[in-house]
């Protein structure tokens, strides 16, 4: 699969190369690029002062730097620049960043030669992947300028599973490395490709995540035997949400012809709100992946590259702005952060449900021998110390404070923290879920089987006992948590 680049790039295109699809540009994409390149060499030619092109960067934006030195800037930014930490990005993460960068560069404001967007596409073609430190970036600098290292034949990089200096890689995938020139250095670090691509892998993520907790919550509803009343669309109406409407008809149809449900009908007033409010939450959360899906789709349509270069060659205009600054984004990761917090919260607390037996009516534990066994005690404790990771986690970047560059940066919106939160706590709910997804499966295999459970409910069951057998203190419980994770994240949800 391929990914054509004509105007701009959505959330799914990234995600698409994030996972292994190419990514090649339309001949109006490229004339763009070779425009704003043409823009800059005037500007050079002219000695129009322009930052990060004439001047230095930062609070050396006053400095001026002649015409001689201006490719050692663009090289001295990027070695300068490239001072990551910690463990380094998945490799899906970083092909997703170089996918947002390409998408930046491609709107044609920002000046860099054809022949970086050539080396780039060429590093998702072949599946070369600068090393990329996790950690050290308060905006959206470090990351990117561990790519460029390899661009210029610097840093290291993997090409399947094997490491290569970045000279060695370049040549692993026929290219050479690149001579930087004017405004190329802070281009290729400057932006926010860096959040904007890790946002797009999480909405990804996010979305499948969401349609996994209807289904997962379905099984659990038909276990404890729900009131169905609550979820009719009459019911629903009576709250305006486009997200409370859509999981309301994901539940019905999950639970349409339940034995189970019908036999429970009138059991209850009216069950937990655990239980009681699940469109509630998970109708917040898709309302809330609604807005972030927006924003993210914004910021690939929008130029964040600083300066701007516009105008023609005869007639430059160079801009300086604040379009590397992404608040919108940091503010709608950190909510959407919150929202797939309250569903992993949420589902914690159904598996207390599940396994108390003072509430269940199911064998304490869902333990084969209670007392002998202890069954699912221990593997609440640890969604439930995964569900308060998660309200840590929720606390919101994009409030953080933080003084860079001798005052020059004064203010700091944080997208990226912002997006390497939201994925970390996309990694505590697949883990929680996965929980529920066991816990419930295993209550059903006590049920009546006289109550029959409904076809999308069976299909969410049968999926996990074809990978995963009925538990008995047998084995540790461990391995079937990862077994269980593992198939959630890579398979949809059978109906």
């Amino acid at each position: 699969m391929t990914v054509l680049l004509d105007d701009r790039l959505t959330w799914q295109d990234v995600a698409k190369v994030s996972k292994n699809a190419g990514l090649t540009l339309s001949e109006n994409a490229l004339a763009r690029i070779e425009n704003a390149r043409r823009i800059v060499e005037s500007i050079v030619e002219h000695g129009i002062r322009a930052y990060g092109i004439t001047t230095g960067v930062g609070a050396l934006s006053d400095t001026v730097v002649d015409r001689a030195a201006q490719g050692k800037l663009s090289r001295s930014i990027i070695l300068s620049h490239a001072c990551g930490i910690g463990p380094l990005l998945p490799r899906s993460h970083v092909r997703a960043i170089i996918a947002a960068q390409i998408a930046n560069f491609a709107h044609g404001y920002s000046g860099v030669r054809k022949e970086i967007i050539h080396h780039l596409t060429a590093f998702l073609e072949r599946d070369c992947i600068p090393d990329m430190p996790s950690r050290g970036s308060a905006g959206y600098l470090t990351h990117n300028a561990h790519t460029a290292l390899v661009l210029i034949g610097e840093g290291s990089a993997r090409i399947g599973d094997k490491a290569f200096h970045g000279r060695e890689a370049l040549a692993a995938i026929g290219l050479e490395p690149l001579v930087l020139e004017a405004k190329e250095g802070l281009s290729l670090v400057n932006g926010t490709a860096c959040a904007t691509g890790l946002s797009s892998v999480a909405l990804d993520r996010a979305a499948h995540l969401l349609e996994w907790a209807d289904a997962i919550a379905a099984l659990t509803l038909e276990a404890i035997g729900c009131q169905m009343p609550a979820f009719s669309d009459a019911v629903l109406s009576l709250r305006a949400s486009e997200g409370i409407a859509a999981v309301g008809a994901a539940l019905r149809a999950r639970l349409d012809g339940s034995g189970l449900i019908a036999a429970a009908q009138g059991k209850r007033t009216q069950d937990a709100l655990s239980l009681r409010s699940i469109p509630h939450v998970h109708g917040a959360a898709r309302d809330v992946f609604a807005n972030c899906a927006a924003v993210v789709d914004r910021e690939l349509a929008s130029v964040t590259d600083n300066p701007a270069v516009s105008g023609t060659p005869a007639e430059p205009h160079v801009w300086s702005q604040a379009h590397a600054v992404a608040p919108a984004l940091g503010q709608a990761t950190d909510a959407l952060a919150i929202a797939i917090t309250q569903i992993a919260a949420m589902s914690e607390r159904r598996i207390d449900r599940l396994v108390n037996p003072l509430v269940s009516g199911l064998p304490p534990f869902l333990a084969s021998d209670p007392g002998s066994h202890s069954g699912f005690m221990i593997a609440q404790y640890t969604a439930a110390a995964l569900a308060n990771e998660n309200r840590r986690l929720a606390a919101p970047a994009s409030t953080d404070g933080g003084l860079t560059s001798a005052l020059q940066e004064d203010f700091l919106a944080h997208p990226t923290a912002a997006a390497n939160k939201l994925l970390a706590v996309l990694d505590n709910a697949e883990y929680i879920l996965a929980i529920e997804w066991m816990a419930a499966t295993q209550a059903h295999d006590f049920l009546n089987k006289e109550d029959q459970r409904a076809s999308g409910t069976d299909a969410v069951y049968s999926l996990l006992r074809s990978h995963i057998g009925h538990y008995s203190d047998d084995r540790p419980i461990a391995s079937d948590m990862e077994k269980t994770r593992s198939l959630l994240s890579r398979q949809a949800p059978t109906q």
